[in-house]
């Protein structure tokens, strides 16, 4: 849980690292930051209650009959995640004169770093298929992966679990490998351009003409890469968002406890900023330290809202 720092927030530090932050990532688009304090709470809905329709005729004397919607109360509370750097004088004063400025390249470095973790939490969350309602789920394989250009039609399932869930979803998150096989599938690029070709059709789409097309609002694809080695380990890269594919139903929400949506990000203490503060017992001359923190709880407040393709491709 956030508690109250006596150390100030650098406010020319956090512009950076705000400016910095809007780097190719999608964690924002997919789980949006919701204004919250360090406690927070939300409500989990019967989903019945939406459906179920009572009786609604009235006689001319009698009263109209009387409903109740229920919801259950989750309470929760953000977290901080940060990393910090120490930036000796020496090194400051041997930049003066120059473009480099050593604060803002280690908020820079720090903040990078911060943002990648959030993305690997979100990722984490989005495609995990535990997340998701019985029923609002799949794994494909073999001739039904959408990289089976031949025997799959991709097109055809997603439409498919977009009109069979209970609120049509609005936007589409896919790691970037299932994007590559996607804007090149014939069944998808037939559809969009029209050539006549049939299943030999060749070519790309974009994300709009795919979204146009699908009748939804938002296509997030994941690009970014985590180094998954262990410390002192030869560099591992692989994609953080996988080769998954997610359908979900988004709106905008203003308050954690009113929030129809698959899911959001609770922030508190202003989410991400950055503290500084001298530390004398550093080097030969002290040092500044750079902290970079981001309060936050990522959360899937309802599970039946999106519809997960696991193993979209091979």
């Amino acid at each position: 849980m956030a508690t109250q720092s006596p150390i100030p927030v650098n406010p020319q530090l956090t512009a950076v690292a705000l400016a910095y932050r809007n780097q190719n990532l999608i964690q924002d688009l997919v789980l949006p930051r919701v204004d919250a304090h360090d406690e927070f709470f939300w409500h989990k809905h019967q989903k019945d209650a939406a459906f179920s329709v009572p009786d609604t005729k009235l006689g001319r004397k009698s009263e109209a009959n009387e409903v109740e919607f229920t919801a259950t109360r989750m309470d929760d509370s953000t977290q901080d995640y940060g990393l910090k750097d120490k930036v000796p004088l020496s090194d400051m004063r041997k930049a003066e004169g120059t473009n480099i400025d050593p604060l803002a390249t280690a908020t820079e470095n720090l903040t990078r770093l911060v943002t990648l973790d959030r993305e690997r939490r979100v990722a984490g969350m989005v495609f995990n298929a535990a997340n998701y309602a019985t029923g609002n789920k799949v794994v494909l394989s073999g001739t039904s992966q959408w990289s089976d250009y031949s025997n799959s039609n991709p097109l055809s399932a997603i439409l498919t679990k977009m009109d069979g869930m209970i609120m049509r979803p609005n936007a589409l998150t896919i790691g970037q490998a299932v994007w590559t096989i996607l804007r090149q599938h014939p069944k998808i690029v037939e559809a969009v351009k029209g050539t006549g070709a049939g299943s030999d059709a060749q070519g790309m789409i974009s994300r709009e003409q795919l979204a146009a097309l699908l009748e939804i609002d938002n296509i997030y694809v994941g690009q970014a890469f985590i180094n998954g080695a262990k410390k002192g380990q030869a560099m591992t890269l692989s994609r953080t968002w996988g080769k998954h594919c997610a359908l979900i139903y988004q709106e905008p929400v203003s308050s954690t406890a009113n929030a129809t949506t698959f899911g959001f990000t609770a922030q508190s203490g202003d989410g991400l900023r950055v503290r500084s503060w001298f530390d004398e017992k550093v080097g030969s001359d002290g040092a500044e330290v750079v902290q970079v923190v981001d309060t936050v709880k990522e959360v899937i407040t309802a599970d039946d809202l999106g519809y997960f393709f696991e193993n979209a491709v091979a």
